[in-house]
């Protein structure tokens, strides 16, 4: 009798989800944080340390790798 391994996942499909949830967050924080550049190299533009740059981007990138760490954690249910 040959015994065939189970093809298996490591994670449950829910894991997935939540996992691509929070990598379309970080996509979206360095979405915000692009931009503010300049159309003369010679001129300085204060764009560049805007609020959105400064603290909205990088906020919304660690609230992505934070949603990706608690997908991988994540445990399953367990049934009853």
């Amino acid at each position: 009798m040959e015994n065939k391994p189970e093809n298996t996942f490591l994670f449950e499909k829910q894991n997935y989800i939540i996992l691509l949830a929070g990598v379309i967050v970080i996509a979206l924080g360095f979405l915000l944080m692009s931009g503010g550049n300049s159309t003369d190299p010679n001129v300085f533009n204060e764009d560049v340390f805007s609020f959105r740059r400064i603290r909205l981007a990088p906020t919304v990138i660690f609230i992505g790798f934070g949603i990706c760490i608690y997908s991988i954690f994540k445990s399953p249910k367990k049934q009853s």
